[in-house]
Parts: structure tokens; C-alpha cells; sequence
């Protein structure tokens, strides 16, 4: 069993800042990327940012320059630090994981249940 937990989302006013955290647990042999989706209402859920075991990352044209991911792979846990918020960021934070259970077996996307990030004055 793996699970994902998200903290750290909330109301913040534009322009502000919330960090988003996202820990994984449970029977773990590796994680390979960690990824952040989002879907706002009526909308499709879309690829924030990623993040490889390398620490390699890439972003949404959205979100450049103003999001920053990073990972702290000792604690399994990834995070979405998010800066100059805007209305339309808005949306349900969810966190995304390819791991390994086990060494002979493949890898699994897992899921986070979601956090609410509302941006609003």
C-alpha cells in the first residue's frame, strides 16, 4: 500500500504565496518523478510542474517563474512552492507519483486526494 498526502493549500489573496506539500508512504522501493496537476472547476486537470529522481524539472508555461518545485527524497515528499498567485490558479492541487513497490515489479502512478487553492481577493 502507498499513500500520498497533500498539505498547505487554503485562501490567499492575489499576488500571495502558499507552499504545497505532498509526503509518500507505505511499502516504497523508489519514486521516480513526482508531478503536481490541477483542475479547476469545469475544466480539465492539467500538468504543473514535474519533477525526476535527478531533479531535473519542467513547468507550464502558466506557471514559470512564479512556481518552483522541489523534492527532499529522504523524506519521500515533494513540494510546490507557489508565488504571485493569481484568480485563475485557482483549483484542486493534486500530487502525482511514479514509484516502485518492489524491485522486480513496475512502476505505479499513484495519487494524492487533492487540496484546495483558492485565490481571490
Amino acid at each position: 500500500q502507498v499513500q500520498l498526502v497533500e498539505s498547505g493549500g487554503g485562501l490567499v489573496q492575489p499576488g500571495g504565496s502558499l507552499r504545497l506539500s505532498c509526503a509518500a508512504s507505505g511499502s516504497i522501493f523508489t519514486i521516480n518523478a513526482m508531478n503536481w496537476y490541477r483542475q479547476a472547476p469545469g475544466k480539465e486537470r492539467e500538468l504543473v510542474a514535474t519533477i525526476s529522481s535527478g531533479l531535473s524539472t519542467m513547468y507550464a508555461d502558466s506557471v514559470k517563474d512564479r512556481f518552483t518545485i522541489s523534492r527532499d527524497n529522504a523524506k519521500n515528499t515533494v513540494y510546490l512552492q507557489m508565488n504571485s498567485l493569481k484568480p485563475e490558479d485557482t483549483a484542486v492541487y493534486y500530487c502525482n507519483a511514479d514509484i516502485k513497490t518492489h524491485r522486480w515489479l513496475p512502476t505505479g502512478a499513484y495519487w494524492g486526494q487533492g487540496t484546495q487553492v483558492t485565490v481571490s481577493s
